[in-house]
């Protein structure tokens, strides 16, 4: 943002700090704090202090202290954000996601060598977890937390000199000894958590194969109340929810027979491929920019098919009767394509529409 539209939308600026930072007991914390949100939405590409300052005109101390010295609650901050978000996006869904940040050194909190979304091979990076409140029109990010890789907890460390070494890093970064190496699923079911808490409404959950993959976490999801839609790998096994579980007859030696599947679980690949590609149903997923005289409005659309499933795995708790829980497979065709290239499990209503459980699927691109 330009000096001149700064100078236009100050007052806004202004009212929306004074509703994020008015829990600030000092003046002067709620002063800096404005500063540093003015800071932030200037233009230039560099974020931290010094430029920042010299953009502002302003001693980069300033803000040096308000964001690493200065005690005031950040989590308040946080709940009034999210809230403020919320209420204004009105979201759909809660997205669940997570960003790598290059770095060229190794010194900063969670830095570690692994694969680096942003640069698309394995190097330093950090990376955050965040939730977003999404719609067709808009998203905004409320909540967040730092992932903390293994590497990062001396607890984990096999030797005595390795974890001391770790123990020297986290004190150079001021990690609280309470903060561990958390599963990025888990950090995003605490979040989940944490929004509940602060009074936002239940929305579906969804999230990329990262996380849908995790049979975990889809059951911290039901756990909670919380439907979802997730994509998953072409691989995850399924029974169809047609597939009724029997049991065999008792012998009257040893154990009685529990019920069974009769058949073992296929691929959510094979599932949808039995189906075939005529079932399903070609929807408009999106208007993109990419317009043509064959497509004036830019539109997307696929060939999507939903099927009853009952996903399988030992870790999935069944019914008395045997019974695993059925949800919806969801699978595209792209055009052109002769087998599905992606997949999602919902739990989502089972009368729902088929164009509201691909806009939900979909709705992941807003924040990319």
């Amino acid at each position: 943002m330009r000096p001149e539209e700064m100078d236009r939308v100050r007052p806004v600026i202004e009212g929306f700090a004074a509703g994020m930072f008015g829990g600030f007991a000092r003046r002067d914390q709620r002063a800096k704090g404005e500063l540093y949100l003015r800071g932030l939405l200037s233009d230039g590409k560099r974020k931290s202090m010094q430029p920042m300052a010299e953009r502002l005109g302003v001693d980069h101390q300033q803000l040096q202290q308000f964001v690493t010295t200065s005690t005031w609650d950040h989590v308040e901050v946080r709940r009034r954000l999210a809230v403020w978000a919320g209420g204004f996006v009105d979201p759909d869904a809660w997205v669940v996601d997570d960003t790598s940040f290059p770095k060229d050194g190794n010194a900063s909190p969670g830095v570690a060598r692994i694969y680096c979304g942003a640069l698309g091979k394995t190097a330093n990076c950090q990376v955050g977890v965040s939730v977003h409140a999404v719609t067709d029109w808009a998203s905004a990010a409320v909540d967040w937390r730092l992932f903390l890789p293994e590497s990062w907890d001396d607890r984990l460390a096999d030797d005595p000199a390795e974890a001391a070494e770790v123990r020297v890093r986290r004190k150079r970064c001021a990690i609280p000894d309470a903060v561990r190496h958390r599963e990025k699923w888990r950090l995003a079911l605490d979040m989940l958590d944490e929004l509940a808490g602060w009074g936002l409404p239940a929305r579906p959950v969804v999230a990329d194969a990262g996380y849908g993959d995790t049979t975990a976490f889809r059951l911290g999801l039901t756990e909670r109340g919380l439907t979802y839609v997730l994509a998953v790998h072409s691989n995850t096994s399924a029974h169809p929810a047609s597939a009724m579980p029997v049991t065999a007859d008792y012998g009257g030696i040893g154990r009685r027979p529990v019920p069974r599947y009769p058949e073992p679980a296929a691929d959510l690949k094979t599932l949808a491929m039995s189906a075939g590609r005529a079932a399903g149903r070609f929807v408009v997923w999106r208007h993109g920019s990419h317009k043509t005289a064959a497509n004036p409005t830019g539109r997307m659309r696929s060939r999507f098919l939903a099927l009853r499933v009952r996903p399988a795995n030992r870790h999935i708790p069944k019914a008395p009767d045997g019974s695993l829980p059925e949800c919806w497979l969801l699978a595209e065709w792209p055009p052109g394509a002769d087998e599905p290239t992606d997949y999602w499990l919902s739990t989502l209503p089972a009368d729902i529409r088929l164009r509201d459980l691909v806009k939900l699927a979909k709705i992941r691109w807003r924040i990319e």
